[in-house]
């Protein structure tokens, strides 16, 4: 064998993973179909503005070693995700908290808006919620619901809220403080000059072999090293022998304009149906760029198909059995490993993906 590690896909898993494995000895080669590396979190540098290719990337965690790890590579600047949404016109802050049940309700303080939320949640006779629908309003009320989740919700996954999972809304912090910081997370920011240079760095010295799909020889990528680090679709890898799993697409539309600021936040979401998109991303906002003009993204989910890329896993209760039943047939592969949210069907944010590539490392030395 030419290589200890062949490593499939080079975004955060497969960068973090080559990165360990070389300093430990290792010999690895890193294969990527795209034209460039780091994965979803790619950013490129434009008009001065780093620009977030595959929508927004704002690193956060609690776990102080995977925080204290991905600040090797790169300094990050206190940047707070405040998200706005906008309802027809209307303005709300995110994560909801004081200022937004201010905003909907008029009330102004925590237990006049637990008051009004109660109140809408035994209007709706909920004690057991079953879906997103009935978990939304049972945590928020019925305002709130149908002002601010309901549309957004059912665009971003392309069916009706009572036909999602409850477990997909409990992402959403809700809090009764004046407190617009959407993360709890102790650390959170963005990494000054962009994510892309945190992956070069991570891949210094290792042999990266871009717009190279496994797939296009199979055999040979197989037989090439001891070990194969797979972070593609695990469906795709079995050929859907079992059948597709399901995941939902998105559509980015770029637009530069000649201004400096155009939304004056970074990430403004629209919340009403009518709105084909489900958010606006103004860039420099992220790194407070300076630069005459300013770069937005309108992000479209969309039904995903076969051969595009894929972003956020449909966890229901359907293709989790389908996923368990690739997971049993890769317990009996002697060299290939899956790794990263395609290769473990799961909505991970980045620093989960940075945690179980060094979980994997530790388990192989």
């Amino acid at each position: 064998m030419k290589y200890d590690y062949l490593i499939v896909g080079a975004g955060l898993f497969g960068a973090v993973f080559a990165h360990e494995m070389t300093k430990a000895g290792k010999k690895c080669l890193v294969i990527e179909k795209r034209d460039h590396i780091a994965g979803n979190a790619y950013t490129k540098l434009k008009e001065n503005i780093n620009v977030h290719k595959y929508g927004a990337h704002i690193f956060h965690t609690n776990n102080k070693e995977v925080w204290e790890y991905i600040n090797q590579f790169a300094d990050f600047n206190r940047f707070t995700n405040s998200p706005v949404a906008n309802y027809n016109g209307e303005l709300y802050n995110l994560p909801f908290n004081m200022n937004t049940f201010y905003q909907m309700w008029g009330v102004k303080t925590p237990a006049e808006a637990k008051a009004k939320i109660e109140e809408q949640k035994a209007e709706a006779k909920i004690d057991n919620p079953q879906n997103l629908e009935e978990q939304a309003i049972s945590l928020i009320g019925k305002d709130i619901y149908e002002k601010l989740v309901k549309g957004y919700t059912e665009k971003q996954w392309g069916k009706k809220c009572s036909e999602l999972p409850a477990f997909i809304i409990k992402r959403l912090p809700v809090r009764f403080t004046y407190d617009n910081n959407y993360f709890n997370d102790l650390f959170q920011g963005i990494p000054i000059g962009g994510y892309t240079k945190i992956v070069e760095k991570m891949l210094e010295g290792i042999e990266v072999k871009l717009n190279t799909d496994f797939f296009d020889d199979k055999e040979k990528w197989l037989n090439i090293a001891d070990k194969v680090i797979f972070t593609g679709m695990i469906d795709e890898y079995y050929d859907y022998c079992y059948g597709e799993l399901e995941y939902r697409g998105l559509n980015f539309e770029f637009e530069t304009l000649d201004m400096e600021n155009y939304q004056g936040n970074a990430v403004i979401n629209y919340t009403d149906a009518e709105t084909p998109y489900t958010r606006i991303i103004e860039h420099k906002h992220f790194e407070g760029s300076e630069s005459p003009k300013t770069i937005i993204t309108r992000e479209y989910p969309k039904n995903w198909v076969k051969g595009e890329e894929a972003y956020y896993p449909m966890n229901d209760e359907k293709n989790s059995k389908l996923y368990n039943k690739y997971v049993e047939l890769s317990k009996k592969e002697d060299n290939v490993i899956f790794g990263g949210r395609l290769g473990m069907y799961q909505y991970f944010d980045m620093w989960q993906v940075i945690d179980e590539a060094l979980k994997l490392v530790k388990t192989l030395q």
